[in-house]
């Protein structure tokens, strides 16, 4: 994935209250690779005064320490990569749009930690960040919960495939990716059976593996150093790609549509592997959102 005008920005967005050194290090590694400069930042949310008392001491310590988090986060990637550009941005607004914003300026690829809420918990609390990020911005975000797997060589990529132009646009960034990496991808087609098949399993997987080739299409061409393994899995998605996924370096999907006002309506398979993977997961957007 080529990036155009100004969007070449790392961002990553960081937590005050748990500055993640496996995010810090994933989104350092990766503006290493992409020989680009790494921007980290805070958002600092209104406060809501429903008792006419003036909040403005509070904010101000909220934004207080966000900018000695940031300095932390710095210093941390600086003693990683001492050769990398980094930059450091508090901004005045709630997380994930300020986060989608930034990406819309600047971003290239998006970095987030992930806390595991709940499900009531995305939908309610202004810590939801990772959720409505994943579903909104116009360019790849990245959620690392876990440092990736590093102990197979050559590292795996895997790749979950459905025919559509999102899991064609997840395909591009994956070749990209193995690319820089040295990685193989594993592009996996995961299909459910209906409960009655009116025709043979055989041939309706033989069906899957012509459309996960035609979905991967000129991409081995165009990236002939880049392994490639081509699956079809029966089975639920969300199951069968966090499993193949549990030593690889991430999960790559694509993500159909943008999220509504609320930003949560995301993919029940990307939802499911926010969730449940073991490696950072990417969620790549189509052109366009």
């Amino acid at each position: 994935m080529k990036v155009t005008g100004t969007r070449t920005d790392i961002l990553v967005g960081i937590d005050p209250r748990d500055i993640s050194v496996p995010v810090l290090a994933w989104a350092a590694d990766e503006a290493e690779r992409r020989n680009a400069p790494l921007r980290l930042v805070v958002s600092v949310p209104p406060l809501h005064d429903t008792q006419h008392v003036d909040s403005e001491p509070q904010h101000m310590t909220l934004a207080s320490r966000g900018t000695a988090a940031l300095a932390r986060a710095a210093e941390t990637v600086r003693a990683l990569h001492p050769d990398l550009t980094v930059t450091t941005g508090l901004l005045d607004g709630m997380p994930a749009p300020m986060l989608c914003r930034q990406a819309a300026e600047s971003g290239q690829l998006v970095v987030l930690g992930s806390r595991r809420l709940s499900r009531p918990e995305e939908w309610l609390s202004a810590s939801s960040v990772a959720v409505p990020v994943s579903a909104q911005a116009d360019c790849p975000v990245v959620v690392v919960r876990e440092p990736e797997h590093t102990a197979a060589d050559p590292g795996r990529l895997v790749l979950g495939v459905d025919g559509s132009p999102a899991s064609r646009a997840a395909a591009a960034f994956a070749f990209d990716e193995a690319r820089l990496r040295k990685a193989t991808v594993h592009a996996l087609w995961v299909w459910r059976p209906p409960v009655v098949a009116l025709h043979g399993e055989d041939a309706a997987v033989e069906k899957r593996r012509a459309l996960l080739a035609t979905t991967l299409a000129g991409l081995p061409d165009a990236y002939p150093d880049v392994d490639l393994v081509q699956e079809v899995r029966r089975g639920h998605p969300v199951e069968e790609l966090s499993e193949a996924a549990r030593d690889a370096l991430a999960v790559v999907v694509g993500r159909r549509g943008r999220g509504g006002y609320s930003g949560m309506r995301l993919g029940s398979v990307v939802h499911g592997l926010l969730h449940r993977a073991e490696c950072p997961v990417i969620t790549v957007p189509t052109a366009g959102g």
